[in-house]
């Protein structure tokens, strides 16, 4: 999880190949597989296909595979413009952005790969803050907001200045965060400190006593001892972001499917359809790696299917982001 430190577009070259794999992830040509792997897009996701490219470029010394974090609308840009091949998205994609891809010809397949829980944090000197319930955050949130200190959310709490810490406006997390909470996505408060970078939030809560910020659960997991979790109530008890409550749905609204969308055309050259395979075969020990929840095996079965079937256009279709909708329900209705 050091890697999540590192930012921008790494070029990522690995040593030498070696043989067929037990799991099935080497392909027939070994090293005679060459070429390009273009990624962008979110930072959330970033952790992962990095962990992925790292270790396929061990089997496949001759593929370059680069990975950049411009945000999941970042992302979708250059993907829609068919500057990558893949684009990592920590929500679905948007009509505007879907309509744009088509506009250039570029049909995609959607395909989930874990679970996150989008984590609320304060500083670890902060000691009267342990949860909130989704109707505080929305009156923080909100842009109208009035709230300004922290007894402005609850009267007993210091009289002291909140300030605020949250992803960048290009952020499919930004875009989650503000349709589970604010009921409409983008729809926020002007006045926080905004990054694409989930490891510049970090170091923003870290530093300030007085601090809330909301970003990715790996991001929290990778730093617990410069964080303390907020526990968020939904109206029916206060639950802190775990594995087993992001994979079993209690951690509500803020748990979420996250994706990669793989450009169809794309797939087609081997050392994107090697890659994409590989990446899914992994999916499960690497999600769980860089501190992600990982789909079940049964979700996962069905997103292999997608795309060996190669089935293009999102699930979430002109639905938005279908907060508290199951993303098993929507994947078996394509069946």
């Amino acid at each position: 999880m050091n890697k999540l430190r590192w930012a921008g577009v790494l070029l990522l070259l690995a040593a030498a190949g070696c043989s067929r794999s037990g799991q099935g992830n080497e392909d027939a040509a070994g090293d005679s597989l060459h070429g390009a792997v273009r990624i962008d897009g979110s930072s959330t996701v970033f952790p992962i296909t990095e962990a992925v490219a790292e270790e396929f470029q061990k089997l496949h010394r001759n593929v370059r595979v680069t990975v950049g974090i411009a945000g999941t609308g970042g992302g979708f840009k250059r993907f829609a413009a068919g500057e990558t091949d893949i684009s990592n998205a920590s929500r679905p994609i948007d009509p505007t952005e879907a309509a744009l891809a088509a506009a250039n010809h570029i049909e995609f397949i959607e395909l989930p790969v874990g679970f996150d829980g989008l984590s609320v944090l304060v500083n670890p000197a902060n000691d009267f803050v342990s949860s909130l319930t989704v109707a505080e955050l929305k009156r923080i949130w909100e842009p109208a907001s009035t709230v300004k200190r922290w007894s402005d959310v609850r009267k007993e709490w210091p009289a002291r200045e909140i300030h605020l810490f949250g992803a960048g406006t290009d952020s499919g997390t930004f875009d989650y965060f503000t349709e589970a909470i604010n009921g409409k996505a983008k729809a926020i408060r002007a006045d926080f400190s905004a990054s694409e970078d989930d490891n510049v939030l970090v170091q923003g809560i870290s530093g300030d006593r007085d601090a809330l910020g909301f970003f990715g659960y790996a991001y929290y997991a990778e730093n617990k001892d410069k964080l303390k979790l907020v526990a968020v109530d939904p109206g029916t008890g206060p639950v802190l972001p775990s594995p087993e409550t992001i994979r079993n749905g209690t951690y509500q609204p803020l748990s979420r499917p996250i994706f990669i969308y793989i450009n169809k055309q794309a797939a087609s050259r081997p050392e994107v359809n090697v890659f994409v395979e590989y990446y899914l075969a992994n999916a499960p020990q690497l999600v769980a790696e860089v501190g992600y929840v990982p789909l079940t095996e049964a979700l996962y079965a069905l997103v292999q299917q997608r795309y060996a079937k190669r089935v293009t256009g999102s699930v979430y279709a002109n639905r938005g982001a279908q907060v508290g909708v199951t993303l098993e329900s929507l994947l078996r209705a394509e069946q």
